[in-house]
């Protein structure tokens, strides 16, 4: 049997994190359709031919055997039927048309947006969204990130990311980066801190993790105790005079509010809640305090955990308080090409710079806080699930998991099934599409033009187009050929508005340019669809494959304007829109990435969206959470003693995108990781069967006994129990889906994120 010849080395990036590193890979195989083998892209201006074990499994991603290749419909006994795309199209159209007319568009929500690596069909998502008069989105981020992005914005309005490549001392907060990644050459540089006597690490995490094990000083808290630790080293900031006072005097505002109430704090008393060392605290706070330059970085850990907001104002003042902004080593304020948080309110535009004085918006029903314009994930169930008028009756699904992603499966389950209408735009046949009324086939994420808007370097921030690696799939559609087909049929657009701007292109870019704003200006409503109005028009001259790219001539234009500084040192000054093509050009034909914005120290400071570009270092809004720890204890059901974290990073997880499991061949899958002392209590030897217990669920999973984990605590991996189905049609199942066991009431009281890393469980042993 003949076998084809690799191909040459082809430029992509990894779509497994939200570094999206560069890659090289040789495609080919019998079916000229294989990704055979994946290295690092020297060629890159981020990750400077940086890679790790996870982008190998990308194959397993791009092949996988359950892909779709035709529109799906849900019958009425639940199975599902093939449909041709001109009936999908046409159904689907007029029934979101029906609901906006019966209901209103603030009865449809929307979740999702590209996951790690595919952001492109978001902005095409956002034409379809407009048309029905959406209102209310959410997204993976708002079971993560927003508690997070509250307080960043309250403090300084702007969002801003740690320079661990020269800080002095890095500080890890419910963060492993030696599994999670998060900044540029992640591995290396923890070796190089890990190497270099000058510089110093301290790692917050209740387990001793790879990263924990490298550190300098690891505070070892008990699950769910990280508030009192970080108010404990704030207090001894305050009361052994550690705090930089010029410094805070002359770019900070708010202190004479919070000095009393941190110098109030008992730091011996918060250690022994916290179960560390009072001495060992004092240390590492005074080890902040002493350094030159100091970059914190928090993550799931704590977001997933009790107190999370809190924590997220915390430990921010234990690095303002010490003057560690703005400076090489610290945190800086960095340049998006698209704001994620701009974009999820369905604001495209990047040009402001201050923060936009905003009315609270709140969810209809349960009245929770939309931030950064996503309403918490955990309330979904609770939005729908209801007889209120204004609950959601329909719901868009794109490049998202919620049903196996989110908390409480078998709500979210329960709540979708009662929607009136749901549609899931996905590569395969995830366990939301189960749930949908329609299940539209993407082309993957190698077969037309892709990117992502994680942008958060400094002072050289990158953003990269991957070309196709292959044709799609037949059957498939890419995301923007989909929300243009849906949006022609429901007669919002068409051939009269396209026909104006394809005759300008003929006279070339400049040409075109001007017809699109004066198409705009006659017809004001287009510019609502202007993503899908740039595909059918300027999109269709881009090489094959790269029509979806088409979108990012209209941000190019728009980064320039907003940032002419920026973009001038990136190598794209000049007059307007000259520039912005120029940037554009530069993305379409450099496909390692481009440079697209060089900032500096001082321009942190000038993002800083208060008066007097000073930080604010009061939050009213925490300072009561904060006081509540002096007389609140955490939540225990004495009938679950176990703490369970419900979602760990470990070498066996992978994007949820990664849905066949064929990549692991060697080591542990799927365990519960234990305690030793915790296993021989219970009788229980390593690889033994335990049917793990919460309030929502129980699973039977084999045991791991790990040094990693303190004494009663559990962990789970995340992103496994997926329902695979191969090639010969059979459904594989490897690990515990550990949503079957969470539960959406456990929430924070501000942002809503969910406790995933504080679960009551119970442990008994399986005969």
């Amino acid at each position: 049997m003949s076998h084809a010849q690799p191909e040459a080395w082809k430029k992509t990036a990894c779509i497994l994190c939200s570094l999206n590193c560069g890659l090289e890979v040789q495609t080919g195989g019998e079916d000229g359709r294989q990704i055979l083998k994946i290295r690092g892209d020297d060629d890159h201006p981020g990750s400077q031919g940086y890679v790790c074990e996870k982008s190998q499994r990308m194959n397993y991603y791009q092949n996988g055997a359950d892909r779709l290749t035709s529109p799906m419909r849900r019958r009425p006994d639940g199975s599902y039927e093939a449909i041709p795309w001109d009936t999908a199209i046409r159904e689907i159209a007029a029934k979101f048309k029906q609901i906006k007319s019966q209901y209103g568009g603030e009865s449809i929500l929307y979740y999702g947006g590209g996951g790690q690596g595919n952001h492109l069909g978001g902005a095409y998502a956002d034409c379809l969204l407009k048309a029905v008069g959406n209102k209310y989105r959410s997204n993976a981020l708002a079971q993560e990130k927003t508690g997070e992005f509250w307080v960043g914005g309250k403090m300084f309005g702007s969002g801003n990311h740690g320079d661990f490549e020269h800080a002095e001392v890095s500080v890890f907060v419910g963060k492993n980066p030696w599994q999670s990644h998060g900044f540029a050459r992640t591995r290396v540089l923890l070796r190089e801190i890990e190497n270099d006597p000058k510089r110093k690490m301290i790692v917050l995490d209740p387990r001793r993790s790879e990263t924990a094990r490298m550190a300098d000083y690891h505070l070892a808290v008990k699950p769910g105790t990280d508030a009192w630790c970080l108010a404990a080293m704030a207090g001894v900031m305050v009361q052994e005079g550690l705090v930089k006072r010029d410094w805070v005097a002359a770019h900070t505002s708010g202190f004479e509010q919070i000095e009393p109430v941190l110098k109030a704090i008992p730091v011996a008393d918060y250690a022994k809640v916290c179960g560390v060392d009072e001495s060992l605290i004092r240390e590492a706070a005074r080890c902040i305090a002493a350094a030159e330059s100091v970059s914190v970085f928090e993550d799931l850990g704590v977001q997933m955990n009790v107190h999370s907001t809190l924590v997220s104002y915390l430990q921010r003042l234990l690095w303002v308080l010490t003057g560690n902004y703005g400076r090489r080593g610290t945190a800086n304020a960095f340049v998006p090409f698209l704001s994620l948080s701009k974009a999820s309110k369905g604001d495209s535009n990047t040009s402001s710079k201050t923060p936009v004085k905003r009315v609270e918006r709140r969810s209809p029903v349960t009245n929770s806080k939309i931030i950064i314009g996503l309403i918490p994930c955990n309330v979904i169930p609770e939005e729908i699930l209801t007889d209120h008028p204004k609950r959601f009756r329909a719901m868009l699904v794109q490049s998202g998991n919620p049903v196996h992603s989110l908390a409480d499966s078998q709500r979210m389950r329960e709540a979708f099934r009662a929607l009136e209408l749901s549609v899931v735009v996905d590569v395969a046949m995830t366990e939301t599409a189960r749930q949908a009324d329609y299940v539209l086939p993407a082309s993957s994420q190698f077969e037309k033009a892709e990117a992502t808007f994680f942008n958060l370097e400094f002072p050289r921030n990158v953003f990269q187009v991957r070309q196709p690696l292959f044709n799609p799939l037949p059957g498939t559609l890419s995301e923007a050929e989909i929300y243009a087909r849906l949006l022609e049929a429901m007669g919002e657009i068409g051939e009269m508005d396209y026909l104006p701007l394809r005759l300008a292109l003929k006279l070339g870019r400049q040409a075109f340019t001007a017809a699109f704003f004066a198409a705009v200006a006659i017809k004001p409503k287009l510019m609502n669809y202007a993503p899908i109005l740039i595909y059918r028009t300027l999109g269709q001259t881009l090489p094959q494959g790269m029509e979806q790219a088409s979108v990012t001539w209209a941000l190019s234009l728009l980064f320039v304007q907003g940032n002419r500084q920026s973009s001038a040192r990136a190598g794209f000054g000049g007059l307007l829109p000259l520039a912005g093509n120029r940037l554009f050009d530069a993305i379409l034909n450099t496909p390692s990435g481009v440079v697209f914005a060089e900032t500096n120290h001082e321009e942190s400071w000038k993002a800083i969206g208060y008066p007097g570009h000073r930080i604010n270092l009061h939050i009213p809004e925490l300072l009561p959470e904060l006081a509540k720890l002096a007389s609140e204890g955490l939540p225990r059901d004495t009938d679950y003693p176990f703490i369970l974290a419900a979602g760990e990073r470990r070498s066996d997880t992978s994007n949820t995108t990664v849905r066949n499991t064929g990549w692991h061949r060697k080591g542990r899958y799927g365990t519960l990781r234990m305690n030793p002392s915790d296993a021989e209590a219970l009788g229980c030897k390593d690889g033994e069967q335990v049917m793990l217990s919460t309030r929502r669920g129980s699973v039977v999973v084999p045991v791991e006994i790990s040094e990693m984990l303190p004494r009663g605590s559990l962990s789970l991996p995340n992103g496994q129990g997926l329902d695979y189905v191969d090639a010969d049609g059979k459904t594989v199942r490897m690990g515990v889906a550990p949503n079957e066991l969470t539960d959406c009431t456990r929430r924070d009281f501000l942002a809503g994120t969910p406790w995933h890393k504080y679960v009551a469980a119970r442990v008994e042993r399986v005969a």
